[in-house]
């Protein structure tokens, strides 16, 4: 769920030929698609001055410059597609919500659709476009099912299509179709939205109400101000005694052991997938957005484990040692102290560190925030995570390796990826236990110091 932090975005989705890109460029007062969005890429439109455009590669510390502009006056030269575009538009529309254009939804895959709606839950909404000449496919009716699984606010909008005579009859047999699959979108509201005419009145109107309430039920979801005042909690008469130190170790041991196990089953299950788009998908030239789509989804799956285990380990040990939960307001207080620990700790100087599988097989390191910063599909403000995300992807040498002629070769390609997937294995395990020991080694000093004092003073 979004942390109350967090800006509310809609995500704009739907299949090749629903109109989607469309429906971004009309709500925003365009008459066609606001840039030619390469394959696998995200545009995320901001409210600013100016008209500004960046790409965002993995494996690149800084955006770069992107030279497609409002109606495709070619794309930048980069060695692989950019997750992310950012863009900023002066439309007062921007200034309710971010708008972000997505992938066909059809050339998603499982990955990509868990990527999509990871977006989608950290923004809040998605208006799902489907062309009224067009029966939904599997893959829509995937993302919407899960969409209302997550509980995500939908809109549907139903672009015109080529002999529709009845759109009310169009939209009901949709709808119908719908909810046989998610029932839960069953008051999901649907407008007809044609962008050749500009006609976007109602669902700008309808996104614009939503985006008022989210951003009121967000801000008070936060803790009051109040609470970040507060004095320290209690330790309890038998806190030092507790047993905490050995509760810590064995919960820091089982918990890696359980998260390191999940992902090494992700990871075959990944290693499948990428064969089946070898053999009966792109081949070899399309492997490299296969294996980064799944590491992308890889990565959001590795990070949520982490932080779950965390927040599951912090809480225990704190319970054994503190007379009383701590409220909201002190529970950031002890985030910030253990990201301080952490800071401190030299073994854990790169643990903001992207892991990219190189053209070679192997697996390089690029450190920093602002390496992390370029691999989501939207970016937003930090949660109240301990740990930083898990970073992985492909770099732009596999892609440059796998497009030539000379490398159509199947059974090379599946070697290839066999050798990438086992060196990603090696390597995120290998992360995942730094990491929780990282965590184990600043939870002792902080209780350690409590028990000392008696209070928890963060």
């Amino acid at each position: 769920m979004p942390t109350p932090d967090e800006p509310t975005a809609v995500l704009v989705a739907g299949a090749a030929g629903s109109g989607r890109s469309e429906v971004v460029g009309a709500l925003l007062g365009a008459a066609r698609p606001l840039i030619d969005l390469p394959p696998g890429s995200y545009l995320v439109i901001g409210h600013g001055n100016g008209d500004e455009l960046f790409a965002y590669v993995p494996g690149l510390r800084q955006p770069q410059r992107y030279r497609a502009r409002r109606g495709g006056e070619g794309l930048a030269a980069v060695a692989r597609p950019p997750r992310r575009i950012e863009m900023t538009l002066a439309d007062p529309l921007l200034r309710h919500f971010v708008l972000v254009d997505s992938p066909n939804a059809e050339s998603l895959g499982a990955a990509g659709i868990s990527v999509l709606l990871d977006v989608a839950v950290r923004g809040g909404a998605l208006v799902y476009v489907i062309g009224a000449d067009r029966p939904l496919s599997t893959a829509d009716l995937d993302v919407l099912a899960e969409a209302a699984t997550r509980k995500v606010v939908v809109f549907f909008a139903v672009t015109p299509g080529r002999g529709v005579a009845d759109e009310t009859t169009t939209i009901g047999g949709h709808r119908t179709a719908v909810l046989g699959r998610a029932p839960q979108l069953v008051d999901a509201p649907w407008y007809s939205v044609d962008p050749a005419t500009g006609d976007t009145a109602y669902l700008r109107r309808a996104l614009t109400e939503w985006a008022g309430a989210e951003g009121l039920r967000r801000a008070s979801a936060g803790p009051p101000a109040w609470t970040s005042a507060r004095g320290g909690v209690r330790v309890a008469a038998d806190g030092a005694e507790s047993g905490w130190q050995e509760l810590l170790d064995g919960l820091t041991h089982t918990n890696a052991h359980s998260v390191r196990q999940r992902l090494a089953i992700e990871l075959a299950n990944a290693h499948l997938r990428c064969v089946q788009e070898i053999l009966f998908g792109g081949g070899p030239a399309g492997m490299p957005a296969s294996l980064d789509r799944e590491l992308h989804a890889l990565s959001l799956l590795a990070t949520d484990l982490c932080n779950t285990v965390v927040d599951r380990i912090v809480d225990a040990v704190l319970g054994r040692v503190l007379v009383e939960e701590p409220d909201p307001g002190v529970r950031r207080r002890v985030v910030a102290a253990l990201r301080r620990y952490l800071a401190e700790d030299s073994a854990a100087a790169d643990i903001d560190r992207v892991l990219l599988v190189t053209s070679t097989g192997g697996i390089a390191g690029v450190v920093g925030p602002e390496a992390l910063a370029a691999l989501p599909a939207y970016r937003s403000k930090p949660d109240a995570a301990v740990l930083a995300p898990v970073g992985l992807g492909v770099s732009g040498g596999c892609y440059q390796l796998w497009r030539g002629p000379a490398n159509a070769d199947p059974e090379k390609a599946r070697s290839w990826l066999q050798r990438s997937i086992r060196a990603v294995e090696l390597d995120l395990l290998r992360e995942i236990t730094r990491r929780l020991e990282a965590v184990r080694r600043s939870l002792t000093t902080l209780v350690s110091e409590t028990v000392d004092h008696g209070i928890l003073i963060v």
